[in-house]
């Protein structure tokens, strides 16, 4: 389950279901409208208050320069690294020599060599990663434009290393098209067929939960292609029903619904069985590889190396705690052990999503210290150095120079809550090349000699410079300056803190309080959270809030609310054990770490304790609630968006990670709103999408009945046809309306009731 970046009557409270005394509420007024006019809701979902960033940023091949699609999609443009000022454009909708006349384009892949780019039009989403589209061949030099294939729309097309074949996935197979004998279509497969073989494309779960849209490669000598097949003719179906519906209308089920059926396996099921195989172009023989895999076993990650008798394959056990990496000879068949990864709980996805070959080596991040860290290997997987160390964790890998032997990556050695760009050489001496402190992300030139840098800390909008290879600032490029100026004018008073649970827990936080803020006063308070594995949602960043700058958390400051965010423990940044620490009890610390937030919360004099709330999305709502449930009635109400309800509803490969299987572990009911169900504490409000493939509607209608049968009112709302981020017309309008308009009438003072 990913984090989402952009859910009758209310639960009446018994006499001890609220943490004081109704006389308490009663006393405590809530705070005086703001002076200063506060944006208006429908602007802050409209994305109005977001800030400007510099978006699609691809390297080229001369290491000083970037291609980027323009803003109307009409041109692909060539800028500097060292200035950001444009320096050319190698595609143009009005100076394309075709038959076919765009009017704009929807994305683009280079070849290699640069001369040949893949158009990218008419394109259907999927799923999270995956969509279809129809593409073409641009030749740079000649401007001339053909079809990709007449077959019908791609997937995932990819360039050969050399540049001249192309091959792409449709209707489940795989196809290699050569640019050199006239465009010439060869299907590589043909077994492919839907709910049962899929060819180099994941499927849901494997797509959703190892972040990859696909699963083929050529290898470095352009001569094989190589794929992951998978085999889910035995995974269960899942059904979903799909109604007219608005914005998109589907006509076609004007009088009846249509089910839309798909595989998705659930905790404990059967997965799609995955082999490895390869295709020769020139004689077109075809070979499954020997790649050692239990029968349950993952393929997340195959990746061609610079050698190309060497395909690197990444294999998982289920349990997701043992991770190895073959070295495998397309032709042969042959696999060869080249590191092994263990661990004693699971091993996180940046073990395999972060691998990067070149061509003396390949680096990886691993927590084996408990920390992870930067390691580099050579190709048959010896380790030759060990790039970073100590108590932090680096977050990101960007780029190996072979000429000085440095290293580029981002880490928290300044604190969980910072993150910054660093370079370590051939000694290991570490240098920072992001001056400010906070949050820091990059995007390096093809030479690492320059960088793009985005900086914000908690009171500055993104900024965007050009830096090169030693930090110093080349140009700023957008320092998104009148959206700090027009966010000022209303945002509530931000800060960061932390505290200190009964159990010795450290806890980062940060709130949102009103700009006229009384210390003598008391307010209501509404606790915002996800909290799951990894996760982090406090930061010295402007990316904090549900919309980045707190913004609609100013909003509601702005009525009289103190907003709050709190890290549990599971989430990331601070080492393995503070986010493993829930390894099989998904749910129980971090609800409890939010009740503990909210009893701190009760002891600051400017909170009135008897109106607490808690809100989230995804995993966020599944907190919400546990929290709700944990036992300690401190919370008036809460929202869950999108909620998971029970582990047993949810895929293989995310819970499986975290909780094994629910026939290895007895604690599925345990750590589930459904096995909570009596201890609700507080007015709930359920939002649930009907057509979310990732947490299923199931989840919403089971722990409704659950609370049905408990006694336990609530309210809910659904949307038709709508997927995990419930979105669509004015879909997210009015589900932020009726999150405010629930809140607003839940956390008045009783007496006002």
């Amino acid at each position: 389950m990913k984090k989402i970046i952009t859910m009758a009557f209310c639960l009446f409270c018994t006499a001890g279901a609220s943490f004081a005394a109704d006389a308490a509420d009663a006393a405590a007024p809530a705070a005086a409208p703001e002076s200063v006019a506060a944006p208006s809701l429908r602007d802050i979902v409209d994305g109005k208050y977001g800030a400007e960033y510099i978006y699609g940023v691809n390297p080229l091949n001369d290491g000083v320069s970037y291609s980027q699609l323009s803003a109307d999609g009409r041109q692909i443009v060539i800028s500097s690294f060292r200035t950001g000022k444009q320096t050319g454009i190698i595609f143009d909708v009005a100076n394309v020599r075709s038959d076919v006349k765009l009017e704009r384009i929807d994305g683009y892949i280079m070849s290699p060599d640069e001369k040949k780019i893949l158009i990218k039009t008419q394109t259907q989403k999927i799923y999270r990663r995956t969509d279809k589209a129809v593409y073409y061949i641009y030749e740079v030099e000649s401007r001339i434009m053909t079809p990709l294939s007449d077959g019908g729309p791609q997937t995932s097309p990819l360039f050969s290393p050399d540049g001249n074949v192309v091959a792409f996935a449709r209707d489940n197979n795989l196809f290699v098209v050569k640019l050199l004998f006239n465009n010439a279509e060869t299907q590589v497969t043909k077994d492919g067929k839907r709910n049962e073989i899929i060819n180099g494309i994941p499927d849901w779960v494997n797509e959703e939960e190892f972040s990859t849209a696909r699963s083929f490669d050529f290898t470095a000598d352009s001569k094989v292609l190589c794929w992951v097949r998978y085999d889910e003719s035995q995974v269960p179906v899942y059904d979903m029903q799909m109604w007219k519906g608005q914005y998109p209308t589907l006509s076609e089920n004007d009088q009846y619904p249509t089910d839309y059926s798909y595989k998705y396996p659930i905790a404990g099921e059967q997965n799609a069985t995955v082999t490895v195989h390869s295709f020769e172009l020139k004689s077109r023989a075809t070979r499954q590889l020997d790649v050692p895999l239990d029968a349950d076993g993952y393929i997340p990650r195959i990746v061609a190396t610079s050698d190309p008798t060497k395909l690197a394959v990444v294999t998982l056990n289920r349990h997701q705690d043992e991770m190895n990496l073959y070295m495998v000879n397309p032709l042969s068949g042959n696999a060869r052990l080249a590191v092994k990864e263990h661990n004693d709980r699971y091993l996180r996805e940046s073990a395999y999503t972060a691998l990067r070959f070149y061509k003396d080596g390949f680096a990886m991040l691993s927590e084996r210290t408990g920390y992870q860290h930067l390691y580099w290997y050579n190709l048959n997987g010896q380790l030759l150095r060990t790039v970073t160390k100590g108590d932090f964790e680096v977050s990101a890998f960007y780029g190996y120079d072979a000429a000085t032997q440095s290293f580029y990556y981002a880490s928290h050695e300044d604190g969980p809550l910072q993150t910054t760009i660093c370079r370590a050489d051939r000694s290991g001496r570490v240098t920072r090349l992001s001056a400010e402190k906070g949050q820091n992300s990059a995007v390096f030139s093809k030479s690492l000699k320059y960088f793009m840098n985005v900086w914000s800390n908690l009171d500055t909008p993104p900024v965007t410079t050009l830096r090169d290879g030693n930090g110093k600032l080349l140009a700023t490029l957008i320092d998104n300056a009148s959206l700090k100026q027009k966010v000022d004018a209303f945002s509530g008073q931000r800060e960061l803190f932390s505290f200190v649970t009964p159990d010795g827990v450290q806890l980062n936080g940060w709130m949102v309080k009103p700009r006229n803020f009384d210390a003598s006063k008391r307010y209501p308070v509404i606790m915002y959270q996800y909290s799951g594995p990894g996760s982090q949602e406090v930061q010295e960043g402007w990316g904090n809030g549900f919309y980045s700058g707190l913004v609609f958390e100013s909003f509601m400051a702005a009525q009289g609310y103190i907003f709050v965010c709190v890290d549990g423990r599971g989430t990331g940044a601070r080492g393995a054990e503070f986010e493993k620490c829930t390894y099989l009890r998904l749910g129980e610390l971090e609800s409890h770490d939010q009740v503990e937030t909210a009893l701190w919360l009760t002891r600051q004099p400017y909170v009135d304790a008897s109106r607490i709330a808690i809100w989230g999305w995804s995993f966020g709502g599944f907190n919400t609630l546990m929290s709700m449930s944990e036992g300690r009635p401190v919370f008036r109400c809460g929202v869950a968006v999108a909620a998971p309800s029970n582990w047993r509803y949810y895929d293989t490969v995310y819970t499986e990670r975290y909780m094994r299987t629910p026939q290895e572990n007895e604690n599925y009911d345990a750590v589930s709103p459904i096995g909570r169900a009596d201890k609700l504490s507080g007015d709930l409000l359920l939002i649930h999408g009907t057509a979310d493939d990732n947490v299923h509607f199931r989840n919403c209608t089971e722990v409704s009945e659950a609370y049905v049968q408990a006694g336990k009112q609530f309210q809910m709302q659904v949307y038709t046809n709508r997927n995990h981020f419930i979105m669509g017309g004015n879909t997210r309008y009015h589900l932020f309306q009726r999150i405010v308009d629930f809140f607003n009438d839940k956390l008045q003072p009783r007496s006002a009731q």
